[in-house]
């Protein structure tokens, strides 16, 4: 999707770093990071130890574990005092979850925010790329860097999001070889740097999604209050992606076909027949497709994620979904839903 109206200086123009005192500048701001734990003391852990690790970059982190059952917190309070932990009762999933420390962090004057999975890596010198970006380009208010599979590192992931309600694919497979920035309708929040301002204006993530749509959702709307999305071309970022796949059976597929309902309800309205139609009938087919494959577990996820989305079913349903398709919750999980 091309979004229209923006101006020609983000496009084209290149950075001109030598403008920036990176030294003072880094020093001088404030960068708070936010990371979700669940079940995954090896991950977040690894993931704090390589952040303090900085030179430059003094980040205050928070530590949000959904309810986890390994002992993972205890790890983490024992190895990391100065972290900022929150101890959640049950899983809120990722939304809520983040939503837990945005208030905090609003709190304070951050001039920065990341979000950032435990399971994805980005060195001090990719993240200064993302700080100098916000830096330079005042119309820009996310950003994001180009993502890579941490397990083979020249494999291209994504270059931003794309409206998930507009395509059948939300990532951006292009890559623009003479911009630094590539405007796009959303960073995904695996490594997803904000100004914090931004969540001031824009307010927190849409908890009704629980899982999947909530960033778009959320750069959607602070676009409307002025701020672009974009992915700074010269950054990189790497995931294991290998760690979520026990959930991508039942409950990823559940959350992206039910979400795109939500999604539509909010932002088009006047268009919502059309785009419930074309979805209903993609995700019957779909569904067919994948009855007729014999992968029954996740066309039962299909269905529900349809049925639910239809009826307006939202937040949380993890343990219904995985009930009703015959899944037991892989352990121990990886990824925060």
């Amino acid at each position: 999707m091309t979004i229209s109206n923006v101006p020609k200086a983000v496009e084209h123009n290149p950075l001109n770093l030598s403008q920036v005192d990176k030294a003072t500048h880094h020093a001088r701001s404030q960068l708070a990071i936010v990371i979700l734990n669940w079940n995954a003391a090896d991950d977040t852990l690894a993931c704090i130890r390589h952040l303090t690790a900085f030179k430059q970059l003094q980040p205050h982190i928070w530590v949000v574990d959904n309810a986890s059952l390994d002992g993972s917190p205890d790890q983490i309070a024992a190895e990391f005092p100065q972290v900022h932990l929150i101890r959640n009762a049950t899983n809120l999933g990722y939304a809520a979850g983040n939503n837990r420390a945005l208030a905090e962090i609003l709190e304070r004057p951050f001039d920065f925010i990341l979000l950032l999975n435990n399971d994805a890596l980005i060195d001090e010198a990719n993240l200064q790329q993302l700080t100098d970006a916000l830096q330079q380009y005042p119309e820009v208010g996310i950003v994001g860097p180009i993502m890579h599979d941490a397990s083979a590192p020249e494999r291209f992931l994504n270059a931003g999001g794309q409206n998930p309600v507009l395509h059948l694919t939300s990532h951006v497979s292009r890559l623009s070889q003479h911009a630094p920035l590539q405007l796009v309708d959303y960073v995904p929040g695996t490594v997803m740097l904000l100004r914090g301002e931004v969540v001031e204006k824009t307010g927190l993530l849409d908890e009704r999604y629980f899982f999947s749509a909530e960033i778009p959702d959320f750069c959607r709307r602070a676009r409307q209050h002025g701020y672009l999305s974009a992915a700074v071309t010269g950054a990189r970022a790497y995931h294991t992606i290998e760690r979520s796949s026990a959930y991508r059976k039942a409950l990823y597929v559940y959350y992206i076909i039910r979400n795109r309902f939500l999604f539509i309800r909010k932002f088009y309205p006047k268009a919502k027949g059309i785009l419930f139609g074309f979805w209903m009938l993609y995700s019957l087919a779909l569904s067919t497709k994948l009855h007729l494959e014999g992968q029954r577990t996740t066309t039962k996820a299909v269905m529900m994620g349809l049925s639910d989305g239809i009826r307006g079913r939202f937040g949380g349903q993890n343990e219904r979904v995985l009930a009703a398709c015959d899944e037991p919750a892989p352990y121990p999980p990886h990824k925060t839903l």
